[in-house]
């Protein structure tokens, strides 16, 4: 399951960045090559190969522009002499779209599929397991583990990254100047230094220094994976809820007490939509937020674009920015597709550095597949827009299993950090009803 955004626009000067919804160091390799569940590609096809021949290829509504997706296709079609098909697939019952043809003869070659979701399709033997040709595909990138990880199951890969959104913090530079602050901080020392101020000189009951929903577990999770904590661990083909470790334990408390100081109590139980976290900002209710873009806010009040800035949020490790989910979308070679090697050239064109720089960041302004093409392309960027990018560089995946997608869908691990910022539940006793419920999920056969 993917939750959306909007897609980055560029709003005067400012881009603004989207995040959907689907290791803190990049990693080069998804896995050791092996025989998975789905069908072992043939070797990227060549030049001239595909001459005569046409690649049908799905892409998600209002993802990539068509200036973008036109230099994806004119790689491909440069490198192999086959041309695309493209076909634009809308949201509503698309997991059962792609179910119903992953199944059929004759599928589409190549499918955008969210990055969370691959694991429902490679459980099927829906995909192609791409793993032996990594190493052509990488070409020596090393792609975000926020995208490449949930594509990697049981050591094998399924997909291949496109793009990605993420959380960075964003504040209002004229509340936090009021307070003393003219720069951004980059330690969490100095960012609870800097809300103490800020609350201090903000005093009204509904006024947030840091605003942060309780059921927003895409911040939340942050802490924990920023003090060694994670979700769930794989070992012996069995997976198990890790809530109730130290490190996540350690995690959990540091994220409640956060939120308790810097955010009202009226945020303990609800996420970011009602009431609009956005429009709260807009309003300067909050001086602060964790967001995936600022449009949402510039939409309620446009006269904010010069007041806005942006920051990684600091680990509390000097020196790092802590963890994020990415969401995002990987591109997948249906196994039944007749033309392999093409599609896998597919899938080559659009991770290519170049595309990647000048079609995914330069046109769509996404997070691009690998941390080599942020580290090419920041320098290009207006300052607002730098956080998401440094933010992006240290990302970590959800469980690459198909029952993730419970997970997701029942709202349990939303309830999960509601029940510890209200104080329903202990973050010990919380956890031990997630770790439970992770349990059975992520190990229940695949639908």
């Amino acid at each position: 399951m993917r939750i959306r955004t909007s897609a980055a626009l560029a709003v005067g000067s400012v881009l603004v960045l989207g995040a959907t919804a689907c290791s803190s160091a990049a990693s080069k390799s998804s896995g050791p090559a092996g025989s998975g569940s789905g069908t072992q590609p043939a070797a990227v096809a060549g030049a001239g190969s595909g001459a005569g021949k046409t690649l049908t290829v799905w892409y998600m509504d209002g993802d990539l522009s068509d200036a973008a997706t036109k230099a994806i296709n004119d790689k491909f079609t440069a490198a192999t002499g086959a041309q695309v098909k493209v076909a634009i697939q809308q949201w509503d019952g698309i997991n059962t779209k792609i179910a119903t043809a992953l199944a059929q003869d004759n599928p589409p070659d190549v499918i955008e599929i969210g990055n969370t979701d691959v694991p429902l399709f490679a459980a099927s033997s829906g995909l192609t397991d791409i793993t032996s040709a990594l190493p052509q595909l990488q070409a020596d990138q090393h792609w975000l583990p926020g995208l490449a990880g949930p594509a990697t199951v049981d050591g094998h890969n399924y997909g291949a990254p496109l793009f990605a959104g993420n959380r960075a913090v964003i504040y209002n530079k004229k509340i936090w100047a009021a307070a003393g602050i003219t720069a951004a901080p980059t330690t969490f020392a100095q960012l609870t230094a800097d809300l103490d101020a800020i609350k201090a000189k903000n005093t009204a009951p509904d006024f947030s220094a840091f605003y942060f929903p309780g059921r927003y577990w895409y911040g939340a999770m942050q802490f924990v994976w920023d003090a060694g904590g994670q979700l769930a661990s794989q070992a012996g083909g069995k997976w198990t809820g890790q809530l109730e470790s130290p490190q996540a334990q350690q995690g959990l408390q540091a994220w409640k007490t956060f939120i308790g100081k810097y955010s009202a109590g009226a945020s303990q139980d609800v996420d970011t939509t009602a009431p609009d976290f956005n429009t709260l900002f807009a309003q300067g209710k909050t001086a602060t937020i964790l967001n995936s873009n600022v449009n949402k806010i510039l939409k309620v009040d446009p006269s904010l674009t010069d007041q806005i800035g942006t920051f990684p949020f600091p680990s509390a490790t000097d020196g790092k920015t802590q963890p994020v989910f990415l969401g995002g979308s990987d591109l997948a070679v249906a196994a039944k597709s007749k033309n392999q090697a093409l599609a896998l050239a597919y899938l080559k064109a659009a991770t290519d550095p170049a595309v990647q720089a000048s079609a995914i960041v330069g046109i769509d302004h996404w997070i691009p597949a690998s941390t080599e093409v942020i580290d090419q392309t920041i320098s290009s960027l207006p300052d607002v827009s730098k956080a998401f990018f440094t933010a992006a560089k240290t990302s970590v995946a959800t469980p690459a299993v198909a029952g993730w997608a419970t997970i997701e869908s029942d709202k349990s691990i939303n309830d999960f950090f509601a029940d510890i910022a209200t104080g329903r539940k202990s973050p010990a006793d919380a956890a031990k009803t997630l770790d439970a419920h992770l349990n059975q999920a992520l190990n229940a056969p695949a639908q």
